[in-house]
């Protein structure tokens, strides 16, 4: 015991106690380090070879190619939706008819007159005039909502009507 108490064997002691402390940190080390693989085992697979920065780089890297393709398609979306909606300005948005007497002979208000006008308030007024033993079909255009022609009282009624967005037909009485 002699030998533990001088200089020389305190010197040893410290030296003992530094290396088993040493021992120990690297084998705490040791479980961290095979915790944190086992981690990157799971985000990169069982497979992946690259660390996390370059795993990080590759997630990046698909992410801003996500990002470009997804920008293409609303891009590619966004022309199909003009196109659609300059279609869908040139189609019938505004109608109505109109259901009239055309000769006061009480025959059933057999004469229309149909409004088919489009999101510029451009289109047709197409006038069926019915007579017992004939019928006449007229059609004018309507430009801005005003007949290209002079329109009958009855077709500027069936524009007017398909202007203000009503529905269903309407049954002119004569005016006497």
């Amino acid at each position: 015991m002699s030998q533990f108490s001088d200089a020389p064997g305190i010197v040893a002691l410290a030296g003992a106690a530094v290396a088993v402390l040493s021992l120990l940190l690297v084998v705490v080390l040791a479980l961290r380090v095979r915790r944190l693989r086992h981690d990157q085992r799971v985000i990169l697979g069982p497979h992946g070879q690259a660390d996390l920065v370059a795993h990080a780089s590759d997630l990046q890297d698909a992410f801003a190619a996500l990002h470009a393709r997804v920008e293409e398609v609303a891009e590619r979306l966004e022309e199909r939706m003009a196109a659609a909606e300059d279609r869908l300005d040139g189609a019938i948005a505004y109608r109505a008819l109109v259901r009239y007497d055309a000769y006061g002979e009480m025959s059933g208000h057999q004469s229309t007159s149909l409004a088919l006008l489009d999101a510029d308030h451009n289109g047709i007024v197409l006038s069926s005039i019915a007579h017992r033993d004939t019928a006449r079909l007229y059609c004018k255009q309507v430009h801005a909502g005003r007949g290209e022609h002079q329109l009958s009282p009855e077709e500027e009624e069936a524009v007017r009507l398909a202007l203000a967005g009503e529905m269903g037909s309407v049954i002119l009485e004569q005016q006497q």
